[in-house]
Protein backbone atom coordinates (compact mmCIF):
# COMPACT_ATOMS: atom_id res chain seq x y z
CA UNK A 1 0.00 0.00 0.00
CA UNK A 2 1.42 3.32 -1.00
CA UNK A 3 -0.73 6.83 -0.31
CA UNK A 4 -1.15 9.05 -3.77
CA UNK A 5 1.14 12.22 -3.25
CA UNK A 6 -2.44 13.67 -3.98
CA UNK A 7 -3.75 12.55 -0.86
CA UNK A 8 -1.18 13.41 1.24
CA UNK A 9 -0.71 17.25 -0.39
CA UNK A 10 -4.62 17.25 0.33
CA UNK A 11 -4.10 16.48 4.05
CA UNK A 12 -1.49 18.72 4.71
CA UNK A 13 -2.74 21.62 2.66
CA UNK A 14 -5.96 21.70 5.42
CA UNK A 15 -3.72 20.82 8.65
CA UNK A 16 -1.69 23.99 7.75
CA UNK A 17 -4.02 25.80 6.51
CA UNK A 18 -5.93 24.97 9.92
CA UNK A 19 -2.98 25.95 11.82
CA UNK A 20 -1.03 28.64 10.31
CA UNK A 21 -4.09 30.67 8.80
CA UNK A 22 -3.49 33.98 8.13
CA UNK A 23 0.14 33.80 9.40
CA UNK A 24 2.76 32.53 12.35
CA UNK A 25 2.77 35.60 14.55
CA UNK A 26 4.78 34.38 17.34
CA UNK A 27 7.63 33.38 14.43
CA UNK A 28 7.02 36.28 12.73
CA UNK A 29 7.26 38.78 15.81
CA UNK A 30 10.63 37.10 17.14
CA UNK A 31 12.49 35.08 15.00
CA UNK A 32 14.81 37.19 12.31
CA UNK A 33 14.45 36.89 8.61
CA UNK A 34 17.73 35.21 7.95
CA UNK A 35 18.02 33.06 11.20
CA UNK A 36 19.21 29.65 9.74
CA UNK A 37 18.29 26.57 11.43
CA UNK A 38 19.03 22.61 11.47
CA UNK A 39 16.97 20.28 13.80
CA UNK A 40 16.42 16.63 13.76
CA UNK A 41 13.42 14.81 14.54
CA UNK A 42 13.81 12.63 17.54
CA UNK A 43 11.58 9.52 19.27
CA UNK A 44 11.68 9.77 22.69
CA UNK A 45 10.56 6.54 23.64
CA UNK A 46 10.65 3.00 21.59
CA UNK A 47 8.11 3.00 18.58
CA UNK A 48 7.37 2.49 14.89
CA UNK A 49 8.07 4.39 12.16
CA UNK A 50 5.24 5.34 9.63
CA UNK A 51 4.61 8.83 8.14
CA UNK A 52 8.01 10.21 6.49
CA UNK A 53 6.53 11.17 3.56
CA UNK A 54 3.56 13.19 5.31
CA UNK A 55 6.85 14.76 7.47
CA UNK A 56 8.69 15.62 4.61
CA UNK A 57 5.35 16.81 2.79
CA UNK A 58 4.68 19.27 5.56
CA UNK A 59 8.18 20.96 5.76
CA UNK A 60 8.63 21.24 1.78
CA UNK A 61 4.63 22.32 1.27
CA UNK A 62 5.30 25.26 4.30
CA UNK A 63 8.85 26.15 2.37
CA UNK A 64 9.83 24.14 -0.89
CA UNK A 65 13.84 25.21 -0.07
CA UNK A 66 13.93 23.33 3.74
CA UNK A 67 16.67 20.17 2.92
CA UNK A 68 14.68 17.14 4.62
CA UNK A 69 16.79 14.15 4.90
CA UNK A 70 15.18 10.94 6.05
CA UNK A 71 17.72 8.40 8.69
CA UNK A 72 14.95 5.71 8.91
CA UNK A 73 12.23 4.27 6.72
CA UNK A 74 8.72 3.54 7.60
CA UNK A 75 7.94 0.19 9.04
CA UNK A 76 11.52 0.56 11.37
CA UNK A 77 11.73 -0.03 14.89
CA UNK A 78 13.66 2.96 16.20
CA UNK A 79 14.85 2.93 19.88
CA UNK A 80 14.70 6.09 22.51
CA UNK A 81 16.96 8.86 21.09
CA UNK A 82 16.48 7.65 18.00
CA UNK A 83 16.78 10.34 14.68
CA UNK A 84 14.09 9.50 12.11
CA UNK A 85 15.09 12.58 9.69
CA UNK A 86 16.47 16.10 9.45
CA UNK A 87 15.51 19.24 8.35
CA UNK A 88 17.68 22.45 7.44
CA UNK A 89 17.16 25.80 6.12
CA UNK A 90 14.96 28.87 7.46
CA UNK A 91 14.16 29.07 11.20
CA UNK A 92 10.85 30.48 10.77
CA UNK A 93 10.14 28.07 7.62
CA UNK A 94 10.60 25.10 10.56
CA UNK A 95 9.02 26.43 13.54
CA UNK A 96 6.31 26.87 11.65
CA UNK A 97 6.02 23.12 9.86
CA UNK A 98 7.08 21.69 13.44
CA UNK A 99 3.49 20.98 15.06
CA UNK A 100 1.43 19.79 12.03
CA UNK A 101 4.67 18.11 10.64
CA UNK A 102 5.02 16.45 14.55
CA UNK A 103 1.41 15.48 14.87
CA UNK A 104 0.57 13.39 12.16
CA UNK A 105 4.03 12.32 12.55
CA UNK A 106 3.08 11.07 16.06
CA UNK A 107 -0.31 9.74 15.11
CA UNK A 108 0.73 7.78 12.19
CA UNK A 109 3.76 5.94 14.23
CA UNK A 110 1.25 5.69 17.37
CA UNK A 111 -0.78 3.82 15.26
CA UNK A 112 1.94 1.78 13.79
CA UNK A 113 3.49 0.73 17.13
CA UNK A 114 0.14 -0.07 18.47
CA UNK A 115 -0.21 -2.57 15.64
CA UNK A 116 3.09 -4.04 15.75
CA UNK A 117 2.22 -5.13 19.45
CA UNK A 118 -1.34 -6.91 18.39
CA UNK A 119 0.72 -8.68 15.45
CA UNK A 120 3.87 -9.79 17.43
CA UNK A 121 1.39 -11.42 19.84
CA UNK A 122 0.14 -13.58 17.07
CA UNK A 123 3.59 -14.82 15.93
CA UNK A 124 3.64 -18.24 14.65
CA UNK A 125 -0.18 -18.62 14.40
CA UNK A 126 -1.80 -17.81 11.16
CA UNK A 127 -4.34 -15.42 11.76
CA UNK A 128 -3.77 -12.04 10.74
CA UNK A 129 -4.93 -8.53 12.40
CA UNK A 130 -7.09 -5.86 10.65
CA UNK A 131 -8.29 -2.81 11.03
CA UNK A 132 -11.82 -0.86 10.67
CA UNK A 133 -13.15 2.06 9.59
CA UNK A 134 -13.35 3.73 13.31
CA UNK A 135 -10.33 6.41 11.77
CA UNK A 136 -9.92 9.55 12.11
CA UNK A 137 -12.37 11.71 9.74
CA UNK A 138 -10.14 13.11 6.95
CA UNK A 139 -6.76 10.95 8.19
CA UNK A 140 -8.11 7.16 7.45
CA UNK A 141 -5.66 6.89 4.40
CA UNK A 142 -2.82 7.42 6.99
CA UNK A 143 -4.15 5.91 10.12
CA UNK A 144 -4.78 2.62 7.67
CA UNK A 145 -1.30 3.03 6.16
CA UNK A 146 0.01 3.08 9.52
CA UNK A 147 -1.21 -0.14 10.35
CA UNK A 148 -0.03 -1.45 6.87
CA UNK A 149 3.90 -0.70 7.58
CA UNK A 150 3.44 -2.64 10.81
CA UNK A 151 2.30 -5.52 9.32
CA UNK A 152 -1.67 -5.78 9.86
CA UNK A 153 -3.87 -6.02 7.13
CA UNK A 154 -6.40 -3.24 5.75
CA UNK A 155 -10.16 -4.07 5.83
CA UNK A 156 -12.35 -2.18 3.13
CA UNK A 157 -11.55 1.43 2.92
CA UNK A 158 -14.86 2.45 3.06
CA UNK A 159 -18.61 1.69 2.01
CA UNK A 160 -17.65 1.79 -1.65
CA UNK A 161 -14.73 -1.26 -1.81
CA UNK A 162 -16.72 -4.06 -0.21
CA UNK A 163 -20.31 -5.49 0.94
CA UNK A 164 -20.32 -5.83 4.84
CA UNK A 165 -23.88 -6.78 6.35
CA UNK A 166 -24.08 -5.81 9.92
CA UNK A 167 -26.44 -5.97 12.88
CA UNK A 168 -28.42 -2.64 11.90
CA UNK A 169 -28.60 -3.56 8.27
CA UNK A 170 -29.92 -7.36 9.69
CA UNK A 171 -32.27 -5.71 12.31
CA UNK A 172 -33.75 -3.35 9.63
CA UNK A 173 -34.66 -6.93 7.27
CA UNK A 174 -35.96 -8.48 10.22
CA UNK A 175 -38.97 -6.21 10.17
CA UNK A 176 -39.57 -7.55 6.76
CA UNK A 177 -38.58 -11.14 8.01
CA UNK A 178 -35.86 -11.96 6.25
CA UNK A 179 -32.48 -13.44 8.55
CA UNK A 180 -28.97 -13.07 7.55
CA UNK A 181 -28.85 -16.15 4.62
CA UNK A 182 -31.28 -13.96 2.60
CA UNK A 183 -29.27 -10.57 3.58
CA UNK A 184 -26.20 -12.78 1.85
CA UNK A 185 -28.63 -13.76 -1.18
CA UNK A 186 -29.43 -10.12 -1.66
CA UNK A 187 -26.26 -8.50 -1.70
CA UNK A 188 -24.27 -11.29 -3.81
CA UNK A 189 -26.83 -10.84 -6.62
CA UNK A 190 -26.76 -6.98 -6.54
CA UNK A 191 -22.91 -7.11 -7.20
CA UNK A 192 -22.01 -9.95 -8.55
CA UNK A 193 -18.82 -12.35 -7.91
CA UNK A 194 -16.06 -10.14 -8.01
CA UNK A 195 -17.05 -7.90 -4.60
CA UNK A 196 -17.00 -9.99 -1.48
CA UNK A 197 -19.93 -10.10 0.61
CA UNK A 198 -19.40 -10.31 4.70
CA UNK A 199 -22.34 -10.72 7.26
CA UNK A 200 -21.91 -10.06 10.66
CA UNK A 201 -23.78 -12.63 12.98
CA UNK A 202 -24.04 -13.17 16.75
CA UNK A 203 -24.87 -17.02 17.01
CA UNK A 204 -22.98 -20.59 15.85
CA UNK A 205 -26.74 -20.98 14.58
CA UNK A 206 -26.39 -17.52 12.29
CA UNK A 207 -23.44 -18.69 11.25
CA UNK A 208 -24.27 -21.92 9.28
CA UNK A 209 -26.89 -19.69 7.47
CA UNK A 210 -24.76 -17.27 6.23
CA UNK A 211 -22.15 -19.75 5.45
CA UNK A 212 -25.07 -21.95 3.59
CA UNK A 213 -26.02 -18.69 1.78
CA UNK A 214 -22.67 -18.23 0.45
CA UNK A 215 -21.44 -15.67 2.81
CA UNK A 216 -17.30 -15.01 1.40
CA UNK A 217 -16.39 -13.92 5.12
CA UNK A 218 -18.39 -14.21 8.37
CA UNK A 219 -18.12 -11.98 11.20
CA UNK A 220 -18.00 -13.45 14.76
CA UNK A 221 -19.39 -10.60 16.96
CA UNK A 222 -18.50 -10.12 20.62
CA UNK A 223 -18.55 -13.95 21.13
CA UNK A 224 -17.39 -16.35 23.54
CA UNK A 225 -14.03 -18.67 22.96
CA UNK A 226 -16.59 -21.61 23.47
CA UNK A 227 -19.23 -19.84 20.88
CA UNK A 228 -15.99 -18.74 18.83
CA UNK A 229 -14.62 -22.36 18.59
CA UNK A 230 -18.08 -23.57 17.70
CA UNK A 231 -18.83 -21.18 14.62
CA UNK A 232 -15.59 -22.20 13.39
CA UNK A 233 -16.82 -25.79 13.18
CA UNK A 234 -19.97 -25.53 11.78
CA UNK A 235 -18.58 -22.19 9.16
CA UNK A 236 -16.53 -25.60 8.29
CA UNK A 237 -14.30 -23.76 6.14
CA UNK A 238 -17.05 -22.61 3.66
CA UNK A 239 -15.80 -18.79 4.15
CA UNK A 240 -13.22 -16.71 6.15
CA UNK A 241 -14.02 -16.01 9.42
CA UNK A 242 -13.48 -13.06 11.45
CA UNK A 243 -13.82 -12.30 15.05
CA UNK A 244 -14.09 -8.90 16.69
CA UNK A 245 -15.69 -6.87 19.51
CA UNK A 246 -13.88 -5.82 22.61
CA UNK A 247 -10.57 -7.77 21.75
CA UNK A 248 -7.77 -7.08 23.90
CA UNK A 249 -3.50 -7.52 23.75
CA UNK A 250 -4.85 -10.13 26.49
CA UNK A 251 -7.30 -11.78 25.07
CA UNK A 252 -5.80 -11.51 21.52
CA UNK A 253 -4.10 -14.85 21.33
CA UNK A 254 -6.60 -17.14 23.12
CA UNK A 255 -9.26 -15.33 20.06
CA UNK A 256 -6.77 -16.47 17.49
CA UNK A 257 -6.23 -19.92 18.47
CA UNK A 258 -10.82 -21.04 17.85
CA UNK A 259 -9.88 -21.49 14.20
CA UNK A 260 -10.39 -17.82 12.57
CA UNK A 261 -8.66 -16.52 10.06
CA UNK A 262 -9.16 -12.48 10.91
CA UNK A 263 -9.55 -10.09 13.92
CA UNK A 264 -10.35 -6.93 13.59
CA UNK A 265 -9.22 -4.20 16.19
CA UNK A 266 -11.07 -0.91 16.37
CA UNK A 267 -8.22 -0.17 19.16
CA UNK A 268 -5.68 0.47 16.52
CA UNK A 269 -6.67 3.57 15.16
CA UNK A 270 -9.12 4.84 17.56
CA UNK A 271 -7.54 4.27 20.91
CA UNK A 272 -3.61 4.29 19.61
CA UNK A 273 -1.50 6.61 22.12
CA UNK A 274 0.80 9.10 19.86
CA UNK A 275 4.23 8.05 20.24
CA UNK A 276 6.36 10.67 21.84
CA UNK A 277 8.44 12.44 19.17
CA UNK A 278 10.40 16.12 19.67
CA UNK A 279 12.21 18.41 16.86
CA UNK A 280 15.03 19.33 18.15
CA UNK A 281 16.61 22.69 17.19
CA UNK A 282 20.79 21.61 16.81
CA UNK A 283 21.54 24.67 15.40
CA UNK A 284 20.20 27.84 14.57
CA UNK A 285 22.39 30.96 13.91
CA UNK A 286 21.64 33.99 11.98
CA UNK A 287 23.26 35.25 8.32
CA UNK A 288 25.20 38.11 8.49
CA UNK A 289 25.80 40.29 5.51
CA UNK A 290 28.98 42.25 5.13
CA UNK A 291 28.02 45.58 3.66
CA UNK A 292 30.14 46.54 0.57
Amino acid sequence: MEIPLNRIQDIVTQALQEDIGTGDLTTMAVVPANAHAEAQVVFREPGVVAGLSVLMAVFTTVDPSLDVTLHAADGDHVTAGGVVAAVVGSARSVLTSERVALNLLQRMCGIATLTARYVATLEGLTTKILDTRKTTPGLRILEKYAVHVAGGVNHRFGLYDAIMIKDNHLAVLATEGLDCGEAVRRAKAAVGPLVAVEVEVESAEQAKVAAKAGADVILLDNMSLDELRKSVHVIGGRAAIEASGGITLETLRSVAETGVDYISVGALTHSARAVDISLDMAICQCHRHEAI
